[in-house]
């Protein structure tokens, strides 16, 4: 009796012991840390053609292609030195013949003619009582004048203020005419008349042009012959 007791207290130690070892081994194997698995990097290679930027990521726009640098720009040289002293005084601006529907071939040349004893230094254009006074240039008008020998007259300055285109004789000054109006080339300023010292029944333009002084006075000035200017 004894005996079968002892036997199967030792079987069941026995048992037991593997049991236990059974349940240490399965906790040390769900202990027993595992490398966490890194994923294989992939990596890729694009081809880029030489001087042009990589493409763009998805959603933002091409790159442009790059620039050359612009080119230097060249400097302007320094102006040094005197203006040249030899070169020509500035000529009369190209005048049109100052009297609608007159043209140059109609023109005699009275320049050199003798009035009253003395040079004429202009030019007498015929033409009806009325007819529009053209500006020869362009310009400013000087000075509006009444005299016992022009009669109503207009004295225009061109732009430089060089020379001084006189117009002689008026009938009556065009309609807001005043002294400073800038005229231009063509623009009517009066009308043919026979004021001042001219015959009654000879309604022509008295046309003069001079070259002004450095004073620049609208009185006074060195007449030219205005007949190959208009020619």
């Amino acid at each position: 009796m004894r005996g079968s007791t002892i036997a199967a207290f030792g079987f069941g130690f026995a048992a037991g012991m593997a049991a236990l070892a059974g349940v240490l081994w399965l906790e040390g194997g769900l202990r027993t840390p595992v490398a966490a698995s890194t994923p294989a990097t992939t990596t890729t290679t694009t081809s880029v053609a030489p001087n042009l930027p990589p493409p763009a990521p998805a959603g933002f726009p091409p790159s442009a292609p790059p620039q050359s640098p612009p080119a230097a720009a060249t400097p302007i040289p320094p102006v040094t030195g005197e203006a040249d002293r030899s070169a020509p005084a500035p000529s009369p601006d190209h005048p049109i013949v100052p009297v609608q529907g007159v043209t140059a071939s109609q023109l005699a040349d009275t320049f050199n003619d003798k009035r009253d004893g003395r040079k004429h230094d202009a030019l007498d254009i015929p033409a009806s009582r009325g007819t529009p006074v053209l500006a020869a240039v362009e310009g400013n008008v000087a000075k509006l004048f009444r005299s016992k020998l022009g009669g109503l007259t207009v004295y225009e300055f061109d732009d430089s203020q060089t020379y001084c285109y006189y117009y002689a004789h008026l009938d009556r000054y065009a309609p807001g005419l005043n002294e400073g109006t800038l005229l231009r080339q063509g623009q009517v300023l009066g009308y043919v008349g026979t004021t001042g010292n001219a015959p009654p029944n000879v309604p022509h333009l008295h046309f003069e042009v001079h070259e002004l002084g450095k004073e620049k006075k609208w009185w006074k000035g060195t007449a030219i012959d205005p007949m190959p200017l208009l020619r």
